[in-house]
């Protein structure tokens, strides 16, 4: 009876308000799989979320919510989370008020366009923290004891609930409790423990919200991580995201003729150059590879891939002893030891031939199957700190040609950047003089000839 007569009271007053002031509904559910409830039913497309409801996933539960303010509100797995206050006002920001609380499991929140413009007036809780936006996309994984976040993109502020900062709060808590971090650093997060006040900056850690329940490959990609021109390319480290609507710029040939499929949309099939014969023609001798010698850089499958298994020892090698630089791209986890003398050289370039690998490859319609790296080779120039590579990735199904560039970190990782969108590259450079190289690779999920996996390279002589 109350929300018909506020309703009905909304829609008379619409024409003496200069922008609608949203209330009550928080937004609707965009997409459902697996078991998922909302207010004790299972969840369906297109329901509504309104404030003070509860979504609860199971195992196999994902749930994502559309705003009204066109954020996104993403639930995986074993995850429970509360709608207590949605109220967008366009006309006076001042007046926005959003709360969220997730009680269990893993959420992530990316900022609609009235969050934006109201950041002081955004809350989300945990049974043990309160995190503030500064504009922001962010994952949070918590139990009952301790909650972790990491940013996709902007920052946000996050504290314990002590001295004024209380769960029945609205907004960030600020003070000299609480922790801002940004995005840029895929193996940075914050971590409050129950009873603390002040979170805990951990680099290189390994219960992060990414690694507890990973996303779907179809999860959206926030507005912010798409537009914003200097976001570094590091972001995506970890959420293991690929640019929406973005075509690769690749040569993808399929041995099946699989044709793209026009309600998806496919890569970009670029035509090879043509060859210029000459005479006489030159005679090109490859430098051969520099002996080889333990590798130093470590990489795992904490997830199978390439029809291969987890590698538990491996993985737990890189916990224990490779800390400080990891990269995370899909299964794969890459790491230089913590006690490596590895130096970043600042001059000269240097090239690198590929000395193993594993990968999968599907057509258009089709399912991964393991295939071959081959044709690779990999440059970087370290007074610019970039590099440029090329790989032929290839089984049954087809063949995708693949190449890349990007920048190396201060630390010794490879990024590629947002112009090169044929493949998402994560890597790590080891050896003294970095004469060694490990990235895994993946295309995005709309190419023509899907590929990804792992390539491993010593520098030439």
């Amino acid at each position: 009876m109350l929300r018909a007569l506020l309703l009905t009271v909304g829609l008379s007053s619409i024409s003496l308000l200069p922008a609608l002031a949203f209330g009550a509904q928080a937004g609707k559910v965009v997409f459902v799989t697996g078991a998922a409830q909302l207010a004790d039913k299972a969840v369906t497309v297109e329901q509504a979320v309104e404030e003070g409801d509860e979504i609860s996933t199971g195992a196999d539960g994902y749930v994502y919510v559309k705003t009204v303010d066109e954020g996104f509100l993403i639930l995986r797995p074993n995850s429970k989370a509360r709608v207590v206050a949605y109220q967008i006002d366009e006309a006076n920001p001042a007046n926005t008020r959003v709360k969220l609380e997730l009680l269990q499991g893993v959420a992530r929140s990316i900022s609609g366009k009235g969050v934006k413009r109201a950041r002081n007036n955004f809350r989300l809780n945990t049974p043990v923290a309160a995190i503030g936006v500064r504009g922001t996309d962010f994952i949070v994984y918590t139990n009952q004891q301790t909650s972790w976040v990491s940013v996709v993109s902007g920052g946000v502020v996050m504290s314990g609930f002590s001295g004024t900062c209380g769960p029945e709060g609205g907004g960030p808590c600020e003070g000299v409790t609480s922790r801002e971090l940004f995005g840029g650093r895929a193996d940075t997060m914050l971590q409050i423990q129950r009873g603390q006040s002040v979170p805990q900056l951990l680099q290189g850690g390994t219960v992060a919200p990414e690694l507890s329940t990973p996303p779907r490959n179809d999860e959206p990609v926030g507005k912010v991580a798409i537009n914003q021109a200097k976001v570094n390319p590091a972001v995506l480290e970890v959420i293991n995201l690929e640019p929406v609507n973005v075509k690769p710029i690749t040569d993808m040939k399929s041995t099946n003729n699989v044709s793209p499929d026009p309600g998806t949309g496919g890569g970009t099939n670029v035509p090879a150059l043509p060859s210029f014969p000459q005479d006489p023609p030159l005679v090109v001798v490859e430098p051969e590879p520099a002996p080889l010698v333990k590798s130093e850089v470590m990489w795992g499958r904490w997830q199978p891939a390439a029809g291969n298994g987890i590698s538990r020892e491996q993985v737990a090698r890189i916990n224990a002893e490779g800390t400080k630089v990891q990269v995370l791209l899909g299964p794969y986890l890459i790491a230089r030891p913590d006690n490596s003398a590895f130096v970043l050289p600042r001059e000269g370039t240097a090239g690198f031939a590929l000395t193993g690998g594993e990968a999968v490859l599907a057509a258009k319609g089709g399912t991964f199957q393991p295939a071959k790296v081959e044709n690779g080779s990999l440059n970087i120039d370290f007074a610019k700190r970039t590099y440029t590579t090329a790989i032929s990735v290839v089984n049954a199904q087809g063949q995708a040609n693949l190449s890349s560039y990007g920048d190396i970190t201060k630390t010794g990782t490879m990024v590629n950047s947002f112009m090169s969108p044929g493949m998402t590259v994560r890597g790590v450079l080891g050896g003294t003089n970095a004469n060694e190289a490990v990235y895994s690779f993946k295309t995005p999920d709309d190419a023509d000839v899907r590929a990804q996996g792992i390539t491993t390279w010593n520098k030439k002589r």
